[in-house]
């Protein structure tokens, strides 16, 4: 008997030019976005156009493309528009499409992510000034944004030593009875117990922004003014203080390092190409001051030129952030107009996009080009040693093929409480610290200390999401390794949990540290194999011992910030209806949050400001289940 063979031959899916060529009677001359499908659907390219069918028309001539584009055009086998009313709308659709769709051949910004402001508070009569990250919620002024959360430290860290503000909570700051270690190291003026008057800190606070909006021209000899009158009226504590605040202003201004003249606020942006490879550096100007620097290192091909590059980078980077007043780059862009009119829509007043020639912001953009060149430089060179170190793993642990993303998983409690479990994850690129996670374990049931329990729970959450959102596992965030802490018993348990969901063809090693605990002489546990153990000197042991121990470093972070929330959460904090005055007022009449907890319904309502109904729902919610 012979197998049958189909009547009818498997039909194939028709790609290319001529495809391409089919959709030109569906669309007119409109500005619009377009997409490029493959045929499983797959976006290949997003790009915009001016007048669609002429753009779409050049990629249906089957010559005269380069090699990227032809075989961009040959696994195209389907098409995808959206037409808009103007150009600069397409502009600002194709690169948010671009973010979210992340297409093969498009230049991608692969690590945007916000950066931190200093926020000072508006909703207290003792205005906090803070660190702030994210949505611009809270009635308060923001200055920023800084390149990284160190620039921003430093900044507030020279700012309490000038101007000594205070940086606690609204809770804390209600809850002082006396000043905190703030005060005794001359960073803060204690408002919270009086040693200030109000005016004079809101005078302070008036000088802090004034500094941080570049209006600080005349501070010091005021300063200095007020020194000589204190010290002329022989009050020498307030003449000392003054003093210290001019010191400090002083040393703030010399560890400032470049602060442009002629540049109020601006971003510089240089980009460096080498090698089918991209940095694109990005100092942050602000008040004439330099807020720090970042560097990008977007997806290109070979074969974009500085132009493509820089204008899906502007979109990109500046799809979900505040654009400055100006913009000054290394190259000059294609789309210029377009996207001066963009950003000029979004930030309400005129945006300058400038490529100088000549002077300060010539040498700026100089600056940023030198350390767009080097920072490339670093990053090539580590990459060609991150490649070595994972093709040793592959080769130590007989894998299939070299990871291209480790997954290293932990857990920290005491006596299982404030229990969590954290993940890491180490690639080409070194550690990928945007795709950390950190897992609350939420599971009533497990025995205290239950490590298995825990990972089993970490584990399950993790898995249960990725074949939620990748079931085909065609996206980045598979991963081809585990690394488990643990030795036989530990890979066995995890063995069975990955198992139950599935997933169990993802290659695991257990880290066991050796005897006596030796740093050094760790064997490693895979499922039915025999335990190996590397030699000391060997770079993949190093290499194993450093993302070991990372995910030992955030998984402690981690749970110690949970422990610390915890101990300074007040009890009062979560009774629905009791604000910070009525929580100073029972603070005030009780004196503890948990004498406020026992009294009664009598006593409750004698306090100030409590009426009846409020003081049944005090009571009731320490009192629920009673």
């Amino acid at each position: 008997m012979t197998e049958d063979t189909p009547s009818h031959p498997i039909k194939a899916i028709p790609k290319g030019h001529k495809v391409i060529e089919g959709y030109l009677r569906q669309i007119d001359g409109s500005p619009g976005v377009y997409r490029m499908l493959d045929a499983e659907h797959n976006v290949l390219y997003v790009g915009k156009a001016r007048h669609l069918k002429n753009r779409v028309s050049n990629y249906a001539r089957p010559h005269g493309h380069s090699g990227r584009i032809a075989r961009m055009i040959s696994e195209t086998s389907q098409m995808m528009f959206l037409t808009t009313r103007t150009e600069t709308e397409a502009l600002l659709l194709e690169q948010n499409l671009i973010k979210q769709l992340k297409p093969r051949y498009n230049v991608l910004l692969r690590d945007d992510k916000s950066f931190p402001n200093i926020m000072v508070t508006k909703d207290h009569e003792f205005p906090q000034i803070s660190k702030h990250r994210g949505k611009k919620s809270r009635k308060a002024a923001y200055y920023g944004p800084f390149a990284s959360a160190g620039a921003v430290n430093r900044t507030l860290h020279q700012l309490e030593r000038v101007f000594l503000l205070r940086n606690c909570s609204n809770a804390e700051f209600e809850g002082r009875t006396r000043p905190c270690l703030q005060y005794q190291i001359k960073r803060c003026t204690a408002p919270c117990v009086g040693k200030i008057s109000k005016e004079d800190y809101l005078e302070m606070v008036s000088d802090a922004e004034k500094f941080l909006q570049g209006k600080d021209k005349g501070m010091q000899q005021r300063l200095a003014a007020q020194m000589q009158v204190a010290s002329d009226n022989m009050e020498f504590e307030r003449a000392a203080a003054l003093r210290d605040r001019i010191k400090a202003m002083t040393q703030v201004q010399t560890a400032q390092g470049i602060n442009p003249r002629t540049v109020t606020e601006a971003d510089v942006i240089g980009l460096h190409m080498d090698g089918g490879q991209a940095c694109v550096q990005v100092f942050f100007i602000r008040a004439n001051q330099n807020w720090g620097n970042q560097d990008f290192y977007p997806r290109i091909a070979a074969d974009n030129n500085a132009s493509e590059v820089l204008t899906a980078f502007l979109g990109q980077f500046y799809d979900q952030k505040e654009p400055p007043k100006q913009l000054i780059l290394s190259h000059d862009i294609e789309d210029r107009e377009l996207l001066q009119e963009a950003f000029t829509d979004k930030l309400g007043q005129k945006v300058e996009i400038i490529v100088p020639q000549r002077g300060e912001k010539a040498d700026l953009v100089s600056f940023a080009l030198r350390n767009a060149r080097e920072s490339l430089g670093r990053k090539v060179s580590e990459s060609a040693a991150q490649a070595r170190l994972l093709k040793g793993v592959a080769e130590a642990f007989d894998l299939p093929q070299v990871p291209t993303r480790i997954e290293a998983y932990d857990n920290s409690h005491i006596q299982g409480a404030h229990a969590v479990g954290a993940m890491v994850v180490a690639g080409p690129d070194g550690f990928i610290k945007s795709q950390y996670r950190k897992f609350n374990i939420k599971d009533d049931a497990l025995t205290p200390g239950d490590d298995f329990g825990m990972m089993k729970e970490v584990l399950t959450r993790r898995f249960q999401r990725l074949l939620k959102d990748d079931p085909e596992r065609k996206g980045d965030t598979w991963p081809s390794l585990l690394l488990i802490d643990g030795g036989a018993g530990q890979v066995s348990a995890v063995q069975e949990i990955m198992d139950e969901l599935g997933v169990a063809d993802i290659a695991m090693v257990g880290v066991a540290k050796g005897e006596f605990r030796d740093h050094g002489k760790e064997e490693f546990y895979r499922t039915g194999k025999r335990p190996i153990a590397l030699q000391r000197n060997d770079p993949v042991l190093y290499f194993i011992q450093r993302i070991r121990d990372e995910v030992h470093r955030f998984a402690i972070g981690t749970h110690r910030a949970k422990r610390s929330k915890a101990l300074i959460a007040n009890p009062l904090d979560g009774v629905p209806g009791v604000g910070a005055t009525r929580k100073r007022a029972l603070l005030a009449h009780f004196g503890s949050a948990k004498a406020v907890a026992n009294a009664n319904l009598v006593d409750l309502t004698a306090v100030e400001g409590i009426s009846s109904k409020v003081a049944q729902t005090i009571y009731d919610f320490f009192h629920e289940g009673d």
